[in-house]
């Protein structure tokens, strides 16, 4: 098992939270880990699968069961499949608070970031932490392992990234993008139309980390802006897709506003667009695209709940790819280059000007680190991971 980061994140809240809910997509590693957890607890932990029919029947009674399993840490896999356990959770953790038993009660596995979070609002306010196992980053890859570009080519989802070979791994990409299309897609949105999700998936990898335009995207799949607007909060709310915001604070310019828009995973991105081994990728076109995207989804699941991204561009040409804001402050500024011999641009030194970063990088796709003009640090991808958890 390679040792997430967000597990000794997990325990943490577990001692402090009555329940916390783990989300991230199907197939990334959340179950590994709360069968880990579970095992380290033995006879004080039960594990339920709610894709299990036996499971299921022993929750038919729900309350009366998970009340006799006082002491234990009870781990509910695919919670989503019975919302209605959510109004007993809060019943059982409220009795439990009443008794002085404040802390690590369930830990709730979820596929849907938003499905879960409305569940929460309406039962578990102030009772639950949450935390995202995002696929493996470059921070996580241990010493004996493939290295960042093998995990740019595959991808982070762990059976993409370990299988034997480009082709395996390829095959198991296809088959979790119909997976999703045939299985998730309705379960969450039974009204949504599969196949046309499907073709704006495929659109938006081609157009990886571009601005949305939702406009130009409906009159390609014929259909409203607004229903594009829909499949694409579908997307994001399966974790599959990143709305990166642009940056919008008052410096007297006129800024662009629309986001940028990102599939997550690079190994999804080259499935999308079938690409399969190295030299594919590298020699297409998105090959750019598809390393921005790689490194901001690194440095995103690295930098922590207190850095909020963004990017930032200005109509006159000013623009940095990665920004973090810290405490309303900007923290980082991040320009992201394939090449290992990376120059700065005008736009960045032009945007780091007007926004005055506390600290300014590019990212390239060496190893090596040295200074550059302007307060400017170029920097390979895991360096700057390594910063951004040294300063949490």
């Amino acid at each position: 098992m390679i040792l997430r980061r967000q597990q000794a994140l997990v325990i943490d809240r577990l001692r402090t939270a009555p329940s916390v809910v783990l989300l991230g997509p199907r197939q990334v590693g959340k179950t590994t880990m709360a069968r880990h957890l579970a095992g380290e607890r033995g006879s004080r932990a039960l594990y339920l699968d709610l894709e299990r029919p036996a499971d299921r029947r022993r929750l038919e009674d729900a309350d009366a069961f998970l009340r006799a399993q006082s002491g234990k840490l009870v781990v509910i896999d695919e919670i989503h499949r019975a919302p209605g356990l959510f109004e007993i959770l809060r019943g059982i953790i409220d009795d439990r608070r009443g008794a002085g038993d404040r802390a690590g009660h369930f830990l709730l596995l979820g596929s849907a970031a938003l499905d879960l979070m409305r569940q929460n609002t309406e039962s578990l306010a102030g009772r639950v932490a949450y935390v995202e196992l995002a696929p493996i980053d470059a921070g996580e890859l241990p010493r004996r392992s493939p290295g960042v570009n093998q995990l740019w080519v595959r991808g982070g989802f762990p059976q993409s990234l370990l299988a034997e070979d480009d082709a395996d791994s390829l095959t198991w990409r296809r088959d979790f993008l119909r997976s999703y299309l045939e299985r998730d897609v309705p379960m969450f949105a039974p009204r949504l139309p599969a196949e046309t999700i499907a073709r704006l998936w495929g659109m938006l990898a081609h157009g990886q980390g571009t601005l949305l335009n939702q406009s130009r995207l409906a009159s390609s799949l014929g259909v409203s802006a607004p229903a594009v607007g829909r499949y694409i909060d579908l997307l994001a709310d399966l974790l599959l897709v990143r709305r990166l915001r642009s940056w919008s604070g008052n410096l007297g310019k006129r800024l662009v506003r629309a986001p940028k828009v990102y599939v997550r995973d690079s190994g999804l991105l080259h499935a999308l667009v079938e690409l399969e081994t190295w030299n594919d990728v590298v020699g297409h076109p998105l090959a750019g695209p598809s390393w921005e995207g790689f490194v901001i989804e690194n440095l995103i699941a690295t930098a922590g709940d207190r850095r909020v991204p963004f990017f930032f561009r200005t109509e006159d040409g000013a623009e940095i790819d990665l920004v973090f804001e810290r405490g309303g402050r900007v923290e980082l500024a991040i320009e992201i280059k394939r090449t290992t011999a990376p120059e700065v641009s005008k736009g960045f030194r032009l945007a780091c000007a007007a926004l005055r970063p506390r600290h300014a990088y590019v990212v390239h796709g060496g190893t090596d680190e040295w200074p550059m003009r302007d307060g400017v640090t170029a920097i390979s991808l895991v360096g700057l991971m390594k910063r951004l958890e040294s300063a949490h």
